[in-house]
């Protein structure tokens, strides 16, 4: 559809700051995990391909693109020579992509160097298959960065793609994200003294980069000096002298350091969980009071959920209200009409709130086929849309040609918050044992799937010959790495793992994990009468922690 230049320029130039020299309005200075890889291959591409962040909606795929695109100017690159373009947004859907491009170099003249594109939302673009492999092919001076929020995506442009783009699979936030995310948002929320008596407002600005340290703080004590006759003198001499955590009281007047400082003891950074096999007995006890801190910011992250836009939100059924809009209005109602032509809208809905409900669990499609009167076909169909909009994980049974031909799948929705917020459940999942281990089921696999999605794991179930169950099974070559997820209050003994000692001893496994929930749960299981397997209990937050953090550096080791 032809549109207007003036029109076109107009909101190119809103998506474009960098053009006329200013910056890109509250941009996150915190980076999340995947960001190095995309800027690696942006600045310094180890293959003359484009890139594909491919993730749900809100998961921070528009903020990766700016963040790269604000690393690429700090490096010398000229902005005229950078182009960013969401094809969510109607006028440049309708103008297409080529439209966009020739008004881009209407107003910016190229420069020396390459060009860098970074298109947002390119499911919306028209023939964006074969757009992308002609760039590639024939203009070697662009490198392409896009963006979808759909899997067939990349599947319906599976032929064309070979080797002409690289895929970064963008999940929520890990824990570990989580964790920093939170610490940054204390660190940009600063810390206000705030009176009624004045229209003055103190913003004490520290840098994000250094860990929490009171001496932060007092440094800054003059900028306080103004403020201090408003408050009582036990409580500058507790903040600015015994260096006392802060447990504040109401002060009427003034809401002084609102925002506590967010702060945690340090874990032991661990680079393999098959590391922890040879770790002494002390060394168990040691973090386990370490991360005792944690275990509530854990429950919140599996309530609050991972998408970064509702972690930050203050309200808990605000934050689930949010999550609950984006995923019923924008992804079922909008995106599966815009994108598949799906007009059963209500009957897709009722499938993923039935997948809400069975989270973690065996899909029995006659059953679901029956409660919501639809047919097996079509069931199916609205399952492949939802993993394929990236809503859900499948998982097949462990084995190969027959043994799953016929066999049922495992559902694990993206993120273990979906659930709660789309059933407007709140917090109540904490008060229920049964709906708690299966958010932290969700968790521990989202974690796992994040962490090594990259090294071509296949990720399965197990079930034996009298429906003896392991949660989760990991494949790298013709090594086995089972998970069973025990999040209950009770310690975990091998009476309660029969399925994966049944596994363990079948398969010849050497090495296994239980998730388990206490954190004095925690070493090497005894009494398995497996003497060549070693199976450790490792505390669900501390999985996750550490599967977070091992993203950074992204070693090869599966385990």
């Amino acid at each position: 559809m032809k549109i207007a230049k003036d029109e076109l320029i107009k909101v190119l130039s809103q998506f474009n700051p960098w053009w006329r020299g200013e910056g890109i309005p509250d941009l996150p200075t915190w980076q999340r995990a995947s960001f190095q890889e995309l800027f690696t291959w942006v600045y310094n591409p180890p293959a003359p391909r484009a890139v594909l962040l491919s993730g749900a909606r809100q998961v921070g795929k528009t903020t990766l693109l700016l963040q790269a695109i604000n690393n690429l100017i700090k490096n010398g690159i000229p902005p005229a020579n950078i182009f960013y373009a969401t094809f969510d947004h109607p006028i440049i859907k309708m103008a297409g992509i080529d439209a966009a491009l020739e008004t881009w170099r209407e107003r910016e003249p190229k420069v020396p160097g390459p060009e860098y594109l970074f298109l947002d939302e390119a499911q919306f673009m028209r023939d964006w298959g074969t757009w992308v492999k002609l760039q590639v092919d024939f203009n070697k001076s662009r490198r392409i960065v896009f963006t979808g929020s759909a899997i067939p995506l990349v599947h319906s442009g599976q032929e064309s793609g070979v080797g002409r783009w690289h895929t970064i699979r963008i999940t929520t936030l890990s824990f570990y994200e989580y964790l920093q995310l939170k610490r940054y948002t204390s660190f940009e929320k600063s810390y206000f003294v705030i009176s009624n008596d004045f229209d003055k407002l103190v913003n004490l600005k520290f840098r994000t980069d250094l860990p929490v340290d009171l001496d932060l703080i007092k440094k800054d004590e003059p900028l306080l000096r103004p403020f201090i006759p408003k408050l009582d003198s036990d409580l500058y001499k507790s903040i600015f002298e015994e260096g006392k955590e802060w447990n504040l009281p109401e002060i009427n007047k003034i809401d002084f350091f609102k925002d506590r400082m967010f702060s945690l003891p340090k874990l032991p950074e661990l680079k393999s969980l098959r590391d922890l096999f040879d770790w002494p007995p002390h060394k168990f006890y040691q973090v386990t009071e370490l991360a005792i801190p944690y275990v509530g910011h854990f429950h919140e992250y599996l309530v609050r959920g991972g998408f970064p836009q509702t972690a930050q939100v203050d309200s808990i059924s605000q934050a689930q209200r949010l999550l609950r809009e984006d995923i019923i209005d924008k992804v079922l109602k909008r995106d599966m009409t815009a994108l598949f032509g799906v007009r059963r809208v209500l009957d897709l809905e009722q499938t993923f709130l039935y997948l809400c409900m069975h989270d973690g669990g065996l899909l029995d499609m006659p059953k679901l086929c029956e409660n919501l009167e639809v047919k097996r076909p079509t069931a199916l169909h609205f399952i492949e849309l939802l993993e394929a909009t990236h809503l859900i994980y499948r998982l097949q049974p462990f084995g190969y040609g027959k043994d799953i031909l016929r066999a049922k799948y495992k559902i694990y929705l993206a993120d273990a918050a979906i659930a709660p917020a789309v059933m407007l459940k709140g917090k109540s999942i904490l008060d229920n044992p049964a709906a708690l281990g299966i958010a932290t089921e969700t968790a521990v696999f989202k974690h796992l799937f994040a962490r090594y999605y990259p090294q071509d794991v296949r990720f399965t179930y197990w079930r034996g010959i009298k429906n003896h169950e392991v949660d989760l099974v990991a494949q790298i070559g013709d090594r086995i790495i089972p998970f069973e997820v025990k999040y209950r209050a009770q310690h975990t003994g091998a009476r309660e793992l029969r399925g994966l000692l049944e596994l363990c001893k079948e398969k010849s496994v050497k090495h296994a994990y239980v998730v388990t929930k206490s954190l004095d749960d925690f070493g090497l299981l005894d009494n398995t009468n497996l003497p060549n397997t070693k199976i450790m209990r490792i505390p669900a937050p501390l999985l996750c922690y550490w599967m977070g953090e091992s993203e950074l550096s992204q070693t090869n080791s599966f385990d």
